[in-house]
């Protein structure tokens, strides 16, 4: 079964960055398009970032990460990457990565579903 499993939260200060990983089962994570969200409490899920399957030649941001985060993927390790430069403490969330299958022509629309999910790691970002 295919699994997601993220790793690099933790606390950082405002200003500070960090790398969220999302490493998916031997051999999964090519035919992937991956989506990065994130649920603060009291507030919704928001979707933040996605890439497309394979090469990851398409991503896409929410306005209120773009230009601070950049998504990537390196299908050689099964990992798929979340850096966060300049965090502020609304950053702060449980954040998690989402794996769905899609055809080229449907890979990050926005509001789209995900099959598969990972459990999701702690960002927090004060002084």
């Amino acid at each position: 079964q295919l699994q997601l499993v993220e790793t690099g939260g933790g606390w950082v200060q405002p200003g500070e960055f960090l790398e969220l990983s999302c490493k998916a089962s031997a051999g999964t994570l090519e035919m992937l398009t991956i989506g990065w969200f994130r649920q603060a409490p009291g507030l919704e899920r928001e979707e933040i970032s996605c890439i497309s399957h394979r090469s990851g030649s398409h991503t896409s941001y929410a306005d209120s990460v773009k230009g601070r985060f950049t998504v990537s993927r390196d299908n050689t390790k099964s990992t798929a990457y979340l850096r966060m430069s300049s965090l502020r403490p609304d950053d702060t969330a449980i954040y998690y990565c989402a794996g769905a299958i899609r055809p080229p022509s449907q890979q990050c629309v926005p509001g789209s579903s995900y099959n598969y999910w990972g459990q999701g790691t702690q960002v927090t970002v004060s002084s």
